[in-house]
């Protein structure tokens, strides 16, 4: 199966070992382009945490050619099913950021499989993910099929 993941690039630890494991059960797996760099060791996670606690995340954006969200839409599209790693971010446990909601959103309106690596966190955004149903697998990345 073909799964994009999907989630706060603060998560890249999470999302690579999501990564490696998806691989060794047979799976195609596309990665957030900062996480990709941060797993090929182009880019220090460190060094990004801190620029982005300093500066925010624009200037790792600028250094990409074109539309991040636009590159993830394509990945989306071509893929089977999204994974959400929605681990805790700033004290919020399952935490769902904009960028990762709208990636949501993509995968629903392509009508893609979209599994949460952890129930979400009740937010503005609560009803609209209740709509969309996504399998939540509590960490089981066995379950993703």
């Amino acid at each position: 199966m073909k799964i994009v993941i999907c989630g706060s690039v603060n998560f890249t630890p999470e999302i690579i070992k999501s990564a490696t494991e998806l691989e060794s059960l047979g799976h195609q797996v596309q990665v957030p382009r900062l996480s990709e760099k941060i797993r090929a060791g182009e880019i220090a996670f460190a060094d990004f945490l801190e620029e982005k606690e300093a500066k925010g995340d624009a200037a790792f954006r600028a250094q990409e050619p074109g539309s991040l969200i636009r590159r993830y839409y394509h990945l989306i599209e071509q893929a089977d099913a999204i994974l959400v790693v929605n681990a805790t971010k700033n004290g919020v446990e399952g935490y769902i950021g904009v960028n990762t909601f709208l990636e949501i959103g993509f995968a629903h309106a392509l009508e893609k499989k979209i599994y949460l690596l952890n129930p979400w966190a009740e937010a503005n955004y609560s009803d609209e993910i209740k709509e969309i149903s996504p399998v939540i697998i509590r960490g089981d990345l066995s379950l993703i099929k």
